[in-house]
């Protein structure tokens, strides 16, 4: 899925999580065109007609041209009669029937992506309560986007050669040797199998662990083959990379003790007594770089 299709279901995730928190019986929004200033306005929950659909919103006009322009939240409590914005966009308001709004914008990288509005068909105060809401359905979707951007810079780097279309020739070796070169592919196996819980995307997702089994697969040992659940494999691969348990907990966003369960529970089933066992019967079953 591209990028823009991905930061589009964010959006529409967003606007029903901000409907239910604040009880604002219309949300709507949409992300900045790239390389342009101005936002189109694609995805609606609760609108009654078609009159926004589609709006192309230029920055610094109307509400959320506002907020694209400060990169900060902005309301007002009765659109059409505010002194406070622009009013390039009043016939469409109206038709949708809309008075007191709210725009929230949508900021990765120091760059508005997108804005988050919501809406009352009367004019009143939004409130503190339905604009801390709001904001925080607008971070949300922030967090979502920076992971997805993360994951396919990783991707980029992470992906191997044979992955990317162009296939190693017959003497090619097995992958990167010893040193800082085998060092980077373990980092960035250990980072993409953190990220992957986090992906909403589930094309991304899958293409995520995909790389992953591909940074990994090596040549295993004979015998009986050996499972680990995905957590502790989690686990292990930032083991591998020289993490204590509490920098891997920080970076798959667990307790600390709950890193040492998943690391005994990998232990054990790979007959490893202590951590660096653990690594090198990893390595040798095909599971870690």
């Amino acid at each position: 899925m591209a990028a823009d299709a991905a930061g589009t279901m964010e959006i529409r995730g967003a606007l029903a999580r901000l409907r239910r928190a604040t009880g604002l019986p219309v949300a709507f929004g949409g992300l900045v065109e790239p390389g342009r200033q101005r936002m189109r306005i694609s995805e609606f929950s609760g609108a009654a007609g078609l009159a926004l659909r589609g709006l192309a919103v230029t920055s610094g006009n109307g509400l959320g041209g506002k907020a694209v322009a400060l990169a900060r939240p902005c309301a007002v409590t009765d659109y059409s009669l505010s002194r406070q914005i622009s009013h390039e966009y009043d016939a469409a308001v109206a038709e949708e029937g809309l008075r007191s709004v709210l725009a929230i914008p949508v900021v990765v990288r120091r760059r508005v992506r997108g804005v988050l509005y919501g809406a009352l068909r009367s004019a009143q105060p939004l409130g503190d309560r339905t604009l801390t809401a709001a904001v925080q359905a607008a971070r949300d979707v922030e967090q979502a986007l920076v992971v997805g951007e993360e994951a396919r810079d990783l991707l980029t780097v992470a992906r191997p050669p044979a992955a990317a279309g162009a296939g190693p020739g017959p003497d090619a070796g097995p992958g990167p040797g010893p040193g800082a070169g085998r060092e980077q592919v373990r980092e960035a196996h250990a980072a993409l199998r953190a990220l992957a819980p986090r992906i909403a995307d589930p094309a991304l997702r899958a293409e995520l662990l995909e790389v992953c089994g591909l940074l990994a697969c090596g040549p295993a040992e004979r015998g009986r083959p050996v499972a680990l659940a995905p957590r502790e494999l989690d686990v292990l691969a930032w083991v591998a990379a020289g993490a204590t348990n509490a920098a891997a907990a920080e970076r798959l966003g667990l307790r600390p003790e709950t890193v040492k369960g998943y690391l005994r529970s990998a232990m054990r089933r790979l007959g490893a007594r202590t951590r660096g066992e653990a690594v090198v019967a990893a390595r040798r079953a095909g599971l870690l770089p």
